[in-house]
């Protein structure tokens, strides 16, 4: 859970994906690409599931919450999200390095999410919210692991008294 550290409070600037830009890719990629969606991707259903399970309820992608978390549990002030590997730069700093096409667009995009990512721990934390960010392969590999440390969280939080905080 490891995120690289963007302490610069300016956005980075990513251009627009156009052939007019010196960006190409080819239409299949562009049907594929169009087909990943913001919301109930596999991993994260596969979350939301095992959780439910052990009857932790929660909301899903609350519109007032900043970076709609993918899941929040608001008696306990908890919100979670499930970050893509690629979308959100697991392991950037090797990763980079791979892409192959369109490096000067796909860098600062995937920067940029790392960047929002962090600006949007700050905002729920300041809010008075606990974030919690799995990685799509963590899921995956090790859904009873995330739901362990979810459920830990919320044992713990029974036993405090967890401050409102109001806006």
């Amino acid at each position: 859970m490891d995120r690289k550290p963007y302490n610069n409070k300016e956005a980075i600037k990513v251009p627009r994906f156009e052939e007019s830009a010196g960006f190409y890719t080819t239409p299949g990629r562009s049907k594929n690409m169009a087909k990943i969606g913001a919301k109930n991707s596999l991993p994260e259903l596969l979350l939301r599931k095992a959780i439910w399970a052990k009857h932790i309820r929660f909301r899903i992608h609350p519109k007032s919450f900043p970076g709609k978390p993918d899941i929040v549990i608001n008696k306990y002030r908890l919100a979670i999200f499930v970050d893509g590997d690629f979308w959100h730069g697991f392991d950037w700093e090797n990763r980079k390095a791979i892409i192959k096409t369109n490096k000067g667009f796909w860098i600062p995009k995937i920067e940029r999410n790392i960047q929002r990512d962090q600006e949007v721990n700050e905002l729920l934390t300041a809010k008075g919210y606990t974030v919690m960010r799995f990685w799509e392969h963590e899921v995956k590999e090790k859904l009873s692991l995330c739901v362990n440390q979810i459920a830990l969280f919320i044992e713990a939080a029974k036993m405090a008294v967890i401050p409102v905080i109001i806006d």
